[in-house]
């Protein structure tokens, strides 16, 4: 029996976390004096990893000290909304958590996580949901280039002893689908998340509920069921 390896993003996929995201970059903004970014730049940027992300919503002429202040702000607002509303302040989408449960009890199949957060942030949310034990490999923003940069899945594959040929990214940017790419793996992109489906170009397929997730992920891994 060959293993696979189905990598999942978190926010946008797993999670509907735009609430956190977004009060939680309008107050990294308000710390330094400047005006919120629109709803629709803060969610163009989820996937990056945080430096990255605000230094695009950030003015070109942005100082380097400013914009590191503002992720720890942004850290600390997000820490913060966790610790008052908990692990419904980021819910799991529709259908994930049945889909999560099956896939977990197949033996040809194992699961990971490649995601934006931060180890604490990842750590906090799998806690939270009680998710923690479903992934034997997951990457984060604190050990790699930001996406989409192949070195998360590069390493999830060493991790889970995948080759790139049996494994699949699962994402709702484009920053998934290019980082899948680049790594050599097949993506999946799902159009309930942050990015507009036309944004998806690099998917071999795209899905729009959690059932068909399931059934392009039973068609990836060649089950029937």
């Amino acid at each position: 029996m060959t293993l696979k390896l189905v990598i999942f993003d978190v926010d946008g996929t797993l999670v509907d976390s735009q609430a956190d995201i977004l009060a939680s970059m309008g107050a990294a903004f308000a710390s330094e004096g400047l005006a919120r970014p629109s709803r629709e730049a803060v969610l163009g940027i989820v996937g990056l990893s945080l430096p990255v992300a605000i230094a695009r919503l950030r003015p070109d002429d942005a100082d380097p000290a400013e914009t590191a202040r503002m992720v720890e702000a942004y850290k600390d607002a997000y820490l913060g909304r966790r610790v008052v509303g908990g692990p419904e302040a980021s819910p799991l989408f529709p259908g994930i958590p049945a889909l999560l449960d099956r896939l977990s009890q197949r033996d040809d199949l194992l699961l990971g996580i490649a995601t934006g957060k931060s180890r604490r942030g990842l750590t906090a949310l799998l806690d939270g949901h009680g998710l923690a034990k479903r992934f034997v490999t997951t990457q984060v923003a604190d050990d790699h280039p930001s996406k989409p940069h192949p070195s998360m899945i590069f390493t999830a594959l060493m991790e889970a002893g995948v080759e790139a040929a049996d494994a699949v990214m699962i994402g709702d940017t484009s920053y998934d689908m290019d980082m899948a790419r680049a790594a050599g793996v097949r993506a999946i992109g799902v159009t309930w998340g942050y990015h507009r489906p036309e944004a998806l170009t690099a998917a071999s397929a795209l899905v729009a509920d959690s059932e068909a997730l399931g059934r392009a992920i039973d068609a990836f891994a060649g089950a029937t069921a």
